[in-house]
């Protein structure tokens, strides 16, 4: 199989998460959260999880060009040379413009973005089961 590059989109509750998880067990492809990429580099104490942490510790939004650097590096890495499943990111265009760069320069390309659509009612109920 070709590389298969993919991106969820959808609001918090979606699903995006269960279907990456069905797409990563059928496809052998990691899930790249964004979330789980800035608790791990946090954690880790690299460059940038300590630009993150700053950011965090302040109650603030990590700015893109943190995430940016966190995503560019992260699918630039061994076991995603056969595609990835990207959850959470792009949320903007900027960010679409940069993973867009960051794929031009690693020789590779989208394969597809994937729209989780549910409405509103039901990601509401879902996610104030979460808070449980």
């Amino acid at each position: 199989m070709s590389e298969l590059n993919l991106i969820l989109l959808g609001p918090p509750g979606a699903g995006k998460g269960t279907q990456a998880d069905r797409l990563r067990d059928d496809f052998a492809l990691p899930h790249i959260s964004t979330g789980d990429i800035l608790r791990a580099q946090v954690a880790e104490g690299t460059e940038l999880g300590g630009k993150a942490k700053r950011y965090m510790d302040a109650g603030e939004l990590v700015p893109d060009e943190v995430i940016i650097g966190m995503i560019t590096e992260r699918i630039g890495q061994g076991d995603a040379r056969d595609g990835f499943l990207l959850d959470g990111f792009p949320r903007n265009q900027q960010q679409a413009e940069a993973l867009s760069e960051a794929l031009g320069s690693l020789d590779r390309r989208l394969t597809a973005a994937l729209l989780i659509e549910v409405p509103d009612e039901e990601v509401i109920r879902r996610l104030a089961g979460r808070r449980v």
